[in-house]
């Protein structure tokens, strides 16, 4: 019997009849910003701008290899899995339905048919991920195709390994360290069966969707309670039955979970300096170097941003929650006296590097005072130290509602 490494070799060599390897750069900013030897490896330069085609590739040639006959395959997703399965459907000229939730943005539906075209059927249905692959899986046994696992399945497994054959092939030998996002384990298992302990592993989640750290925890798959879907390319609430054979052994001190509002600094980071368009799962190696810079100082590091699929009508939100993590921007319920004056003193409080950026009168309390909803941006996070030293000496009453997610949810 072959081994995983032989079997991922022969799975990146097949799957140069699809597309190239995916470039691996050094990248100067964050080399020097950590005094590293950092490169990326662009899996958001893939065809579908994610690493997810790889993997339904693999499984897809080895069922039709089985069984020429096979001509139904059936995936559930939301993103980039059904994005590369509508791919590898026309590229193998078999039919494909993908699942999809009622609430998936317009944009992915529209590019997972332009990626297909007429060998793909998309259903609608589910306004939850849960509902979505019952639906799936029940079709799947009806038409008698073959269900294709965004990541739980061996031979997917397999197809993302061949992102660590290039990478060794790249850079003609084994990096010090891989650092690469975990969502259900379909990449990180792959990488990791291929590469074994020849480098060293960070494994990166959101901290939403931490399922691997979960699971390594209790010491096997769990369900987590809930998962936050910002980064929705890794936002999964229990990791494979497969994917944690191959990781059941990697310590938890190999793990990172990174907050889903610090990513977006790293998703700007990287857009506005490198011209690197990232999602936020993609973005999930790059932003853990933050935490890594005492242990990758003087070590050459690769890091696998994943995807691409960003979607720029959600850039807004992106920008408001990295100001809110960084410290630049909050939310308070201002009690304004109404007498006049009130509004020219309150301005007057403001420092030149303070902006206003929400002011919205809510309701009067009394008669003497009213409620504002105000949202104020800084340049310096120092800066919101002097400015409320200043408002509580002047005696306006507030309340910091920047990190009350039930009022934020209703104000902001």
């Amino acid at each position: 019997m072959t081994s995983f490494q032989d079997r991922a070799i022969l799975a990146e060599h097949a799957i140069r009849a699809v597309l190239p390897p995916t470039p691996l750069q050094r990248n100067v900013h964050l080399s020097e910003k950590y005094d590293a030897e950092v490169w990326l490896k662009r899996e958001d330069l893939s065809p579908v701008r994610s690493y997810k085609l790889r993997g339904a590739f693999n499984a897809m040639r080895k069922v039709i290899s089985n069984d020429p006959d096979k001509r139904n395959f059936v995936c559930a997703s939301a993103g980039n899995h059904a994005q590369g399965v509508a791919y590898m459907c026309k590229h193998f000229d078999v039919n494909g339905t993908i699942f999809m939730p009622v609430t998936t943005p317009q944009q992915k539906i529209e590019k997972t048919r332009i990626f297909g075209g007429d060998t793909i059927e998309i259903k609608l249905i589910g306004d939850y991920f849960d509902d979505t692959l019952r639906a799936a899986q029940s079709h799947c046994e009806s038409v008698k195709g073959h269900f294709l696992s965004p990541f739980d399945d061996d031979d997917v497994i397999e197809g993302q390994a061949t992102v660590a054959v290039e990478i060794e092939a790249q850079l003609g030998e084994m990096p010090d360290r891989i650092v690469l996002p975990v969502g259900g384990g379909g990449l990180s298992a792959g990488v990791r069966g291929y590469i074994g302990a020849r480098s060293e592993m960070t494994f990166v989640e959101p901290l939403g969707g931490a399922c691997l750290f979960a699971a390594l925890s209790a010491q096997e798959p769990v369900d987590l309670p809930r998962v936050d879907t910002f980064a929705d390319g890794a936002a999964v609430g229990r990791i494979g039955a497969r994917t944690f054979q191959i990781l059941s052994d990697v310590p938890l001190s190999n793990t990172l979970q990174i907050h889903e509002d610090r990513l977006c600094i790293t998703m700007l980071e990287m857009l506005n300096i490198e011209g690197i368009v990232l999602e936020p799962a993609g973005a999930l190696a790059l932003d853990a170097l933050s935490d890594l810079k005492e242990q990758i100082k003087g070590k050459k590091i690769v890091c696998i941003a994943s995807g691409g699929n960003f979607d720029f009508e959600r850039l807004p939100e992106v920008k408001e929650r990295a100001q809110r993590f960084a410290g630049l921007k909050k939310y308070f319920v201002l009690r304004m006296p109404q007498r006049p004056g009130a509004l020219k003193e309150f301005l007057s409080i403001l420092g030149p590097e303070d902006d206003i950026s929400r002011f919205e009168y809510l309701k009067k309390s009394a008669r003497n005072f009213g409620s504002i909803l105000i949202g104020l941006e800084t340049k310096k996070a120092e800066n919101f130290s002097l400015l409320l030293a200043k408002l509580t000496d002047a005696g306006f009453a507030y309340t910091d509602i920047t990190d009350d997610e039930i009022l934020a949810q209703f104000l902001i």
